[in-house]
């Protein structure tokens, strides 16, 4: 059965999510009916993250096999108009039966904003964490470089994470200031339950002054999730990009203005 890739971009806030609830609004559930009206039939959706509840992504990738013959301007127009304000297809395209847009992931970017400043936002209010303390970003930064490479990360995995090993490859994670805005960056094979939210939270901690840089490295070898800091919140993820071989021959996420 023929096989199609989309690219979709999305504010988490009014979803539980990614992945399907019971109960609830979810992004694949409203990706889903939109696609399998433009299909005339139910549709199934594989992405590349389950992103969380209040979770961002300007770069998510998915695929679903389909018989329904249309063309490429015919999905993306179709879907966008079936589609809440809040989410849209980037692009589709179709690609070999053997894609799998989890699987075929060489590796996932994320990126997590916080605004740092005495006032608060409120055109960002569900988009990004707000920070008044002052944060130290060359600290941030610091901290983040004990973090790089392959390692267990117990201590940066949700309680109820699913993952068989806690092994994970960060490649590179770094902490730009940009006026006001903090960009942590994390890119990695694959990410753990709140891995992300949990760095973040530490480095925030760091960029206070509540806890030295080398903090991360002991918080690190201790593997114990309890001795770390809080999770930091949804509403400053996204999940930014995803990497796969260039056989595929995918788009990137769309450029727009740089607002971080």
């Amino acid at each position: 059965m023929p096989r199609v890739a989309v690219g979709l971009q999305y504010q988490g806030g009014a979803y539980a999510g990614w992945q399907h609830q019971p109960s609830s609004p979810s992004v694949q559930g409203c990706l889903e009916a939109a696609l399998g009206k433009i299909a005339d039939a139910p549709v199934s959706l594989t992405c590349a993250g389950r992103t969380d509840a209040g979770v961002h992504a300007r770069g998510q990738v998915a695929h679903f096999d389909t018989r329904a013959v249309r063309t490429l301007r015919a999905w993306l127009l179709g879907a966008n108009s079936e589609l809440p304000p809040d989410i849209s297809l980037s692009w589709v395209r179709p690609v070999p039966e053997h894609f799998h847009a989890r699987y075929s992931a060489e590796a996932r970017t994320y990126r997590y904003l916080v605004l740092n400043r005495r006032a608060r936002s409120a055109l960002f209010a569900r988009r990004a964490t707000w920070v008044h303390r002052p944060l130290d970003a060359a600290a941030m930064a610091q901290a983040a470089g004990m973090l790089h490479g392959e390692h267990d990360f117990s201590a940066f995995r949700a309680a109820e994470c699913q993952a068989k090993s806690p092994i994970r490859r960060l490649e590179r994670l770094t902490v730009e200031r940009r006026g006001d805005w903090l960009i942590i960056e994390a890119t990695a094979n694959a990410f753990l339950h709140h891995m992300v939210r949990n760095i973040a939270g530490l480095l925030i901690e760091v960029g206070k002054g509540d806890a030295p840089p080398q903090w991360a490295a002991q918080v690190l070898s201790g593997r114990d999730r309890r001795c770390s800091a809080p999770t930091a919140p949804a509403a400053g993820l996204y999940l930014w990009s995803v990497r796969y071989p260039e056989a595929f021959a995918l788009p990137p996420p769309p450029d727009g203005p740089d607002l971080r």
